[in-house]
């Protein structure tokens, strides 16, 4: 991948979508040679994501915060609060599905219209849906959380998960705004990561992880983990926590 005939843009520079004081800009996969799964997945070992149909990678130049990281599955030991997180929610169900279903958008819309009203994708729209979520690269999974309310069996979170040759890529994940009392999004990275080992996959990629940014610190109390840094991953071994 280090070929330098392959063609990638850079994109102009534009107000930080998370980091209020700062500027940012993206290197983009453009290459034709580059839109397949094989490829995809060497580009995430290199600290690229995908939105939609694009993999990116911040190209910012004064600035990196954004440091892409993946769970080290075959290492992983859940924490004790993410050990009763597991226990409490074994009400839900959990079921796979290979293809979006026309019933993840009513859940989509009440998720992004309740939680990210301060966001570009506020309001969510049926179009921004698909072309956000949807991609032809590589193989898709879609975690679905359910559970019985009344008598009637409820789908309430969606963990939106790409298949690489070298483990799951954690997409996007949205639940229903009356469950958010029981950590959706921590615990659907726990399904990935339980999905990860059924599948005998050593990486869960979650995106990147940024320490500044208040929303995104969840994504680093999976121990161990490691961090795209200087180009190259570096081991993150974890902490002793209760929590």
């Amino acid at each position: 991948m280090n070929d330098s005939s392959f063609k990638v843009g850079i994109t102009k520079t534009f107000p930080c979508s998370y980091l209020p004081d700062e500027e940012e800009r993206l290197l983009i996969a453009v290459d034709e040679r580059l839109q397949n799964k094989h490829s995809y997945s060497i580009l995430m070992t290199e600290g690229f994501r995908r939105s939609g149909e694009q993999s990116y990678r911040p190209y910012c130049e004064n600035c990196d915060a954004c440091q892409s990281i993946r769970v080290l599955i075959n290492d992983f030991s859940p924490s004790k609060s993410q050990k009763r997180a597991l226990k409490r929610n074994t009400i839900f169900t959990i079921k796979h599905s290979t293809q979006i279903k026309e019933y993840y958008y009513p859940l989509y819309e009440t998720y992004i219209n309740t939680f990210h009203q301060d966001g570009s994708m506020y309001p969510a729209n049926i179009e921004q849906f698909q072309s956000f979520l949807s991609s032809q690269l590589t193989t898709q999974l879609f975690i679905e959380t359910w559970v019985i309310v009344d008598g009637v069996e409820q789908l309430i979170c969606v963990a939106v998960t790409d298949m690489l040759t070298n483990g799951l890529s954690a997409v996007y994940t949205f639940y229903h705004p009356n469950f958010k009392r029981y950590g959706l999004g921590r615990f659907s990275i726990l399904t990935q990561i339980d999905l990860c080992r059924q599948l005998k996959l050593p990486y869960l990629y979650l995106g990147y992880q940024i320490d500044a940014c208040q929303k995104m610190n969840y994504k680093n109390s999976y121990y161990p983990h490691e961090r795209f840094i200087n180009l190259e991953w570096q081991l993150v071994e974890g902490k002793c926590s209760t929590g």
